[in-house]
C-alpha cells in the first residue's frame, strides 16, 4: 500500500505541471485511476477474506494498466 500511496503522490505532482495542466480530461482520468489503485488495495485488505482481497487486487491491477497507458 505504501507503493500505491507513493505512486498517487507522484502522479499528482507530475500532472500538476506542463502539458497535463491543459488537458483536464487526461489529467483527471490518470489521477482517478491512481487513487483507484490505492483505494482498491485498502478496501480489499479490510474485507478480511483472501478471495475478496484477490478480487480487489485484480481491480487495482486494471487501474495500474490504465495509468501506464
Amino acid at each position: 500500500m505504501k507503493s500505491a500511496r507513493k505512486l498517487t503522490k507522484q502522479i499528482y505532482q507530475i500532472t500538476s505541471a506542463g502539458m497535463f495542466m491543459r488537458d483536464f480530461g487526461l489529467r483527471d482520468q490518470i489521477r482517478r485511476a491512481s487513487v483507484s489503485i490505492l483505494s482498491n488495495i485498502a478496501e480489499g485488505f479490510e474485507r478480511g477474506g483472501d478471495q475478496e482481497f484477490l478480487q480487489f487486487l485484480s481491480i487495482a491491477k486494471g487501474s495500474c494498466g490504465e495509468v501506464r497507458a
